[in-house]
């Protein structure tokens, strides 16, 4: 769905985001992810695909990455139907939630690491031509290079196994490739998982992921550093409070010169700039804070913080992943319809401020009704049985850990108290 992803990247980039990625990108038909909506640049064709999202990008000044990802043992190849491969033939249990992945991986050979390196190269060349400004190597999360760099994934004796500077080679090979095929127009960045090798004892280091950032520190020009799983990765916020990934990469800008981005479901301006000032990263990264409000960074350097939709953290943008669909937000009902119903995020054509309009119920969705045509400029009236605005929302957000639930009629509350217009 090109057009759909080119017009959701470009509401961000206008929004204010330095860097629109797209998702993981595959580079060959060997790491095929079918059904879920993954892309690819897998020959010449996928190039002018990936240019309307760099076109839309670069449109509002911001630059445009590529995660270039092969998932190794971790795919189900379901529609290229290539037999999957792995650093030693061990394979993971699954692909994702719903999705079992009942098919064995077999070993890569010399031949395969030097086409997987191949492979690599032609996607970062795909994607210069294309216009990206950052190339990703997808190191992390069980797939890629990452399998070679953990010792349970990696059983070889050749020089690609055993030490941990054997198991690191590939994804210091793949690196050097990368730089040298797209020169220094192009960055190229790793992105790695952190979590797993930080529990590995080294000999001369911390961890093993002290190591492989010591050893590989200046390689890339970027370090984007995750965790190794969903449940990490994006879990809710029930489970998890913003800026949890902490502990498993603030220990990285220490040992390297270059830029470490990280993630950790921020909605908080206090919080981002809190990790800055602290050293723990240099750039703010964001998933599910820039779907439920694409111009999150614009309303910061406005001084507009109080208009911030904040993520809630309930994962429906997950869920509308692993069923092969647009991602939606329960904050931002223009996610992923920018281009097939031409939704704004922050602009809705005017109204007639003539017409009245009743609104029965203030519930989630009365509210944001209230205040999508309040917005417009329409006579609206919200009437509501109950004292308490909000609906299902004001008893859920009491259930333990759901308290940032609340945000989805705060946020519109107080939007729609500011509006003359609006009589509650």
């Amino acid at each position: 769905m090109p057009h759909t992803r080119a017009a959701m990247r470009e509401a961000r980039a206008e929004g204010g985001w330095g860097v629109i990625n797209t998702g993981y990108c595959s580079i060959h038909p060997s790491s095929d992810d079918a059904p879920l909506p993954n892309c690819r640049m897998w020959d010449d064709e996928d190039i002018k695909v990936h240019a309307l999202m760099v076109d839309a990008v670069h449109r509002h000044g911001s630059l445009a990455g590529v995660e270039l990802w092969h998932g190794g043992s971790g795919t189900g190849n379901r529609y290229s139907r290539m037999p999957l491969m792995s650093a030693s033939g061990v394979s993971g249990d699954t692909t994702y939630p719903g999705w079992i992945n009942l098919t064995r991986s077999r070993p890569m050979d010399k031949k395969d690491i030097r086409e997987f390196r191949r492979w690599h190269v032609d996607a970062a060349r795909r994607s210069k031509s294309a216009g990206f400004d950052i190339v990703y190597i997808y190191a992390g999360m069980n797939f890629g290079p990452y399998q070679f760099l953990v010792p349970w994934q990696n059983k070889r004796t050749d020089e690609y196994g055993g030490s941990l500077q054997n198991r690191a080679r590939l994804t210091r090979e793949i690196l050097e490739d990368m730089k040298e095929a797209v020169g220094d127009t192009c960055a190229v960045a790793l992105r790695f998982s952190t979590d797993e090798l930080l529990k590995l004892p080294s000999e001369s280091y911390e961890s093993e992921a002290h190591e492989v950032i010591s050893t590989l520190s200046e390689i890339p020009d970027l370090w984007d550093v995750k965790s190794s799983n969903w449940v990490a990765e994006t879990a809710s916020a029930r489970f998890s409070e913003q800026g949890a990934q902490e502990p498993i990469n603030s220990f990285v800008k220490p040992l390297t010169n270059r830029p470490v981005v990280g993630v950790g479901r921020f909605t908080s301006p206090d919080a981002m700039v809190s990790q800055i000032k602290r050293g723990v990263l240099d750039l703010i990264g964001a998933a599910r804070p820039s779907i439920a409000d694409p111009f999150l960074p614009n309303k910061i350097d406005e001084g507009r913080e109080d208009e911030i939709r904040e993520c809630i953290g309930c994962n429906i943008c997950v869920s509308g992943y692993h069923d092969c669909v647009p991602v939606r937000c329960t904050q931002n009902p223009t996610m992923g319809e920018e281009w097939r119903r031409d939704w704004h995020p922050e602009h809705i054509p005017p109204g007639n401020p003539d017409k009245s309009v009743l609104i029965v119920g203030a519930g989630p969705a009365g509210l944001e009704c209230a205040r999508a045509l309040g917005q417009r400029g329409f006579a609206v009236t919200l009437a509501e049985a109950r004292e308490e605005l909000g609906g299902r929302v004001t008893i859920e957000s009491k259930l333990p850990g759901l308290a940032t639930w609340a945000r989805v009629s705060d946020y519109r509350l107080n939007l729609i108290q500011a509006m003359a217009n609006v009589d509650i």
